[in-house]
């Protein structure tokens, strides 16, 4: 399959060389969906300054589920796929967090009960594009209004990435997971 829409070349502008250069970790070359977004440098900025791949309020892992759930929901194996390769080790998502990531129940053993909130809040977003009183009575039980607001935030930037990725036909990155069959 190749992309609709070919991505930036090289020579870049010397800002956005560092700027992609920045996003990978080191001798990794700039994702395509990067680069492809990169070929108009305002949508690239952007993308970027709305970025959510900081610190934040959660942990690494619990960012990674939302981000993650979001992606299989939306079909996005592109990106799904970059995230399960760059940090699906470090966060612990083996074969059985992997599978329960694009499973459609939400209820997987491998999730503690707080990860369960933070699929079902996903899965939730994604099917209404609200949270329910139910389930934001439990979310507001376990996590701060920052971190509901961040994983909210989360969700919806995915669903956006998840629009460009799949609506552009971009290929898997060479080093990316694919979706468990």
């Amino acid at each position: 399959m190749s992309a609709r829409i070919a991505p930036a070349e090289r020579p870049y502008a010397a800002d956005m060389e560092e700027a992609l250069a920045r996003l990978m970790p080191a001798g990794v070359a700039p994702l395509l969906l990067f680069r492809t977004v990169a070929r108009e440098q305002r949508l690239f900025r952007r993308m970027m300054a709305g970025g959510l791949l900081d610190k934040g309020t959660l942990s690494l892992r619990e960012r990674e589920i939302a981000i993650d759930r979001t992606c299989a929901r939306c079909g996005a194996e592109y990106e799904w796929g970059v995230h399960v390769a760059l940090f699906g080790e470090r966060v612990g998502f083996g074969p059985a967090e992997q599978h329960a990531l694009v499973a459609e129940e939400s209820d997987a053993a491998c999730w503690t009960p707080r990860e369960r909130l933070i699929v079902r809040l996903v899965d939730q977003l994604h099917a209404t594009a609200t949270i329910d009183d139910a389930l934001w009575a439990m979310l507001a039980a376990e996590f701060r209004d920052e971190q509901l607001i961040e994983l909210i935030m989360l969700a919806g930037a995915y669903h956006m990435i998840s629009f460009l990725v799949n609506a552009l036909k971009l290929p898997s990155e060479a080093f990316a997971a694919g979706f468990p069959k």
